[in-house]
């Protein structure tokens, strides 16, 4: 998985990097196909703003954007939610292979 960490007018301290590249290990244990993350932080008029950019093969792109005063609340709180957006999809895929279809499904008679 590639990532790419973008900043505009926000100087990303090295904890901050390694907090959002811890972030990595904990989308990786869903099992999805992750290709690409791109991670935009931004500075907004009245905050910070986080944009999570995840692109899944065969799958369409999770794209999770957080706005807060603090920026370790605002990326802590996108990553939490990307991984929910995460394991939402990894458990729609997984039920999805696993259901039993009506031509599986016997008939049974009484006598």
């Amino acid at each position: 998985m590639n990532i790419q960490i973008r900043s505009k007018e926000i100087h990303l301290s090295d904890h901050l990097r390694a907090h959002l590249q811890a972030a990595k290990e904990q989308f990786l244990k869903y099992g999805m196909e992750i290709t690409t993350a791109n991670i935009y932080i931004t500075k907004e008029k009245d905050g910070v703003s986080v944009e999570f950019e995840l692109h899944i093969a065969h799958q369409q792109p999770i794209v999770i954007k957080q706005e807060d005063f603090d920026l370790d609340a605002a990326i802590d709180i996108a990553i939490d939610r990307t991984a929910k957006a995460l394991r939402r999809l990894a458990d729609k895929v997984k039920d999805h292979k696993h259901q039993t279809s009506i031509r599986d499904i016997e008939v049974t008679e009484e006598a």
